[in-house]
């Protein structure tokens, strides 16, 4: 049998996969007696796990939760998530980035030379969550780590890019050619940042929709990104600009609610309370009617401050609802 310390870690491996163990099951898995097993719960015990015996016919052990943090143990894939959702969090913005930073620092130190060499191979750019984020969607780890390691290497991707309405196994249209820049990830998707070589132009693909191609292409010269910034181009192309971190169109109203009741739904936008029943708001989209669609969530009277465009756009918005209801 291995050793007490490599035994202790089995153990604990087994008692954090399920709820309940019973003595017998430990000690045919562990191939020592029922004895060493109490004993080895014992010695957790005095490292801080809340281990509780249970009652039945053959009795057992429960890992529960204690009053103080012991030492965990996590398998590979726990610690390649654990790491990557440390990374996203250092763009939170809710206060926990200095944390995250150091929480990630100590994992590393620690890891296992074979998960360093997987994490370092996953090199992204996280952006700050913004108000209504897109619904997430699941990027298999191979994918994230095959389009990494093309932007690490400055080698052409080839991939299938499956369209809204099918998906990866569907695709029949000719593989993209692409200089892949920089992986992103925002609003639970991840992004590629690449120049498409037959389009001649920067791009944005989900990575969720791609299906990479190997062997990859040559070599390639890095090109700046637009701006020189990664995240205030990424943001900006999610606002329909190619430049400016900012909505294309952008407009100042008077809701007549309060500013508490406006608040809670006015995502990006600046409210400002103008007395106990009306607040101005300052908002953009990428649309003038969208932002006129937008501010009717408010369910409220509604005072177009500036500009003309965004009165005209309630206008349009209101024939297109008249022909609805009476088509």
């Amino acid at each position: 049998m291995s050793a007490p310390t490599s035994r202790l870690l089995t153990l604990l491996s087994l008692l954090q996969t399920r709820r309940d163990w019973p003595g017998s099951v430990l000690a045919e898995r562990l191939e020592v007696s029922h004895r060493t097993v109490r004993r080895d719960v014992d010695r957790l015990r005095e490292m801080g796990y809340n281990i509780q015996a249970t009652m039945g016919p053959e009795g057992g052990y429960r890992l529960e939760a204690g009053n103080e943090l012991p030492p965990l143990l996590f398998d590979d894939d726990q610690v390649l998530a654990l790491a990557v959702a440390l990374q996203t969090a250092t763009a939170s913005g809710v206060g926990i980035e200095e944390a995250s930073l150091r929480a990630l620092t100590t994992i590393r130190q620690v890891m296992p030379s074979r998960l360093r060499h997987r994490l370092d191979a996953l090199a992204f750019t996280a952006l700050p969550s913004r108000p209504g984020d897109a619904v997430p969607a699941t990027v298999a780890p191979d994918v994230l780590v095959a389009i990494s390691a093309a932007v690490r290497a400055h080698e052409v991707l080839r991939f299938d890019y499956a369209s809204r309405a099918t998906t990866a196994d569907d695709v029949t249209a000719p593989p993209r050619r692409v200089e892949p820049h920089h992986l992103v990830t925002a609003q639970g998707r991840w992004y590629l940042l690449a120049w498409d070589l037959d389009r001649d132009e920067w791009r944005l693909f989900r990575a969720d929709r791609m299906t990479p191609r190997v062997p990859t292409g040559p070599r390639f010269a890095p090109r700046n990104v637009p701006g020189g910034d990664v995240g205030e181009y990424v943001s900006a192309r999610f606002k329909g600009s190619d430049q400016v971190n900012r909505w294309p169109c952008y407009g100042k109203v008077i809701l007549h609610l309060p500013a508490r009741e406006a608040l809670p739904f006015a995502g990006d936008g600046i409210v400002e309370e103008l007395g106990p029943d009306r607040c101005t708001l300052e908002v953009g989209s990428w649309s003038w009617v969208a932002l006129a669609a937008a501010l009717n969530r408010f369910d409220t009277d509604i005072n177009v401050i500036s500009p003309p465009q965004l009165q005209h756009a309630f206008g349009v918005l209101a024939a297109r609802n008249a022909a609805t209801s009476t088509g």
